[in-house]
């Protein structure tokens, strides 16, 4: 098991994990990325070098958890009255936070890091959670709602690649037209058990 999925909020752990954080983000920003190093991440959120083995493995891992926080939305999803306004804000916001130059980065980054540790699925877990959001509150307006894994499918995964590989054409056409396509669809039928 993880040390992230046994951290306690307000903790030792959650004190390192944040100092660490910074470290990266500060460190990033001061001397570029490819210079950094466990040492010097250490050395800056007064940590041992260890410290930051024993719970990330490796930089690579460490980066990975950081980009994952960074893409951590801050924010609930805005509420535009419907349900197709909200779909088609929070896409837009999506598209555009997701397709910065940090954004890809960040991306990039949690895609690097151990699929044991979860970080890719934490990052499905958010967009999740901000469409499941959105289709609570719709819900609850009498709206009808496509399922969540069909948003996923319909809407994220058309985005996601387009942001990594073809970032061309992000505009709020393409992801109304997404948005729309979500409407039309009916939902997958569910995935194989493995």
């Amino acid at each position: 098991m993880s040390a992230r999925s046994t951290t306690r909020p307000g903790g030792r752990s959650a004190r390192v994990q944040q100092s660490v954080h910074q470290a990266v983000r500060d460190l990033e920003a001061e001397v570029g990325r490819d210079a950094l190093t466990v040492p010097l991440i250490a050395a800056r959120a007064g940590v041992t070098p260890s410290t930051i083995y024993r719970r990330w493995g490796d930089l690579r891992e460490l980066l990975s958890d950081v980009a994952v926080e960074r893409l951590r939305p801050d924010t609930p999803p805005s509420d535009h009255g419907g349900l197709r306004a909200d779909l088609e804000a929070w896409a837009v916001q999506f598209a555009e936070e997701m397709s910065s130059t940090a954004g890809r980065t960040y991306i990039r980054d949690a895609l690097l890091g151990d699929p044991e540790q979860g970080n890719a699925v934490r990052c499905s877990d958010y967009a999740a959670e901000q469409l499941k959001a959105i289709g609570v509150r719709a819900a609850g307006r009498g709206e009808a709602v496509p399922d969540v894994e069909t948003l996923l499918d319909v809407v994220v995964a058309p985005l996601m690649y387009r942001i990594l590989f073809r970032p061309s054409d992000l505009s709020a056409a393409y992801t109304d037209h997404l948005v729309a396509a979500a409407f039309d669809r009916r939902p997958a039928p569910p995935a194989p058990k493995s």
